[in-house]
């Protein structure tokens, strides 16, 4: 089988859920491209979509929480929305190259790629089956007006929310989000930490502010050493934000550990005892299928929010929404080890530990 993966670097989330995705076919015997369907009309497009919402939530998330708001509005309108207005201009691009790679299927992460893929189909140019994996855990604003073979879901509590938006039920597969290996490979935390060079016997918290370093993290770092400075050790992530790294390297640079990107995000979920991070959901499916006790905060408004909310109500998550007055006491509650094993045991029940694979099976019985 030869699938294609489209993405889209809006967010690390959705290359991450395809990077899983592609790992899982290649290692069943597969042929496997990924792609980012705006760089066929060169590398500034391509750079324009993905810089546009990177720099809105790093700079000013309750405008992108204005934006998520206005498109649940628009949906209610009898028109097409302007994305999938916006995305017929990549038709001709990326029909030549279906044309000359041909692929068995095509796997799906983001929606702007989805609503190419409609475009095509509706003017009636034959597309491989397509799967659509849904990296949230709710169904986004304009989901409904794609038109896909599958719609992999996150959960099956969801499935609801998606028909009513009008993706028909015998679509949908509640397979979960697809996450790496490393994710669900069971090791011994002592190791772990050994790898890491983190003391065996102390405790530690992970903060982290999702791939583009978003969020209240200075804020977050801050209270957190006045809290546990003396009784335990504090990584922070930064992601691929520059600015952040350096400005809170500068400030608390002596006082904890400070990453920027790192590739080792498994590793640092296993060896830590608590887990702070945005709501991003691919980030919080890898904490779920890891098995940390995590604490949300400073969610990007839309559909991090309904993370946020999924993962407090079905007992997988506490959510933090006014760090000063909320995060010590959801970071003492989950350092109890009673609390995080309820904790986990709810990711345990909720989250499919093996998207990825399910997803392949599903594809070879389908083509």
């Amino acid at each position: 089988m030869d699938t294609l993966i489209l993405s889209c670097g809006t967010g690390g989330g959705h290359d991450a859920a395809g990077a899983a995705v592609a790992q899982a076919l290649a290692a069943r015997g597969h042929a496997v491209r990924t792609l980012n369907p705006y760089t066929l009309k060169g590398g500034r497009i391509a750079d324009a979509v993905n810089n546009a919402y990177i720099h809105l939530v790093q700079r000013a998330p309750s405008a992108f929480g204005v934006a998520y708001s206005l498109g649940n509005a628009y949906r209610r309108l009898p028109i097409p929305s302007p994305v999938y207005q916006l995305n017929r201009q990549m038709e001709p691009a990326l029909e030549q190259y279906l044309d000359e790679a041909r692929p068995d299927a095509i796997v799906v992460t983001h929606l702007f790629p989805a609503e190419i893929l409609t475009n095509m189909k509706r003017r009636g140019r034959p597309v491989p089956p397509t799967y659509f994996i849904a990296t949230d855990y709710t169904c986004i604003p304009f989901t409904e007006e794609t038109d896909c073979d599958r719609y992999i879901i996150p959960a099956g509590e969801l499935a609801e929310e998606f028909t009513a938006r009008g993706i028909p039920a015998e679509r949908i597969r509640p397979l979960g989000i697809p996450v790496r290996p490393q994710f669900a490979r069971t090791e011994d935390r002592a190791a772990v930490r050994a790898r890491l060079g983190l003391a065996p016997d102390r405790k530690y918290i992970l903060a982290a502010g999702g791939s583009m370093g978003a969020g209240q993290i200075g804020l977050v770092v801050s209270l957190l050493l006045k809290r546990y400075g003396g009784s335990a050790g504090l990584v922070v992530v930064c992601g691929s934000n520059e600015s952040l790294y350096q400005s809170i390297r500068g400030t608390y640079g002596a006082q904890c550990q400070v990453l920027g990107f790192t590739d080792r995000m498994a590793d640092y979920m296993k060896g830590c005892d608590l887990f702070l991070s945005k709501p991003g959901g691919l980030s919080s499916t890898e904490a779920a299928v890891v098995g940390s006790a995590l604490v949300h905060i400073t969610p990007i408004p839309g559909c991090e929010s309904r993370n946020m909310e999924f993962f407090r109500r079905t007992g997988m998550a506490l959510a933090v929404h006014t760090p000063k007055r909320e995060l010590t006491d959801a970071c003492d509650a989950l350092l109890d080890p009673a609390c995080r094993e309820r904790m986990i045991a709810a990711q345990r029940r909720v989250i499919p530990p093996d998207a990825a694979g399910a997803l392949c099976r599903l594809m070879e019985s389908e083509i």
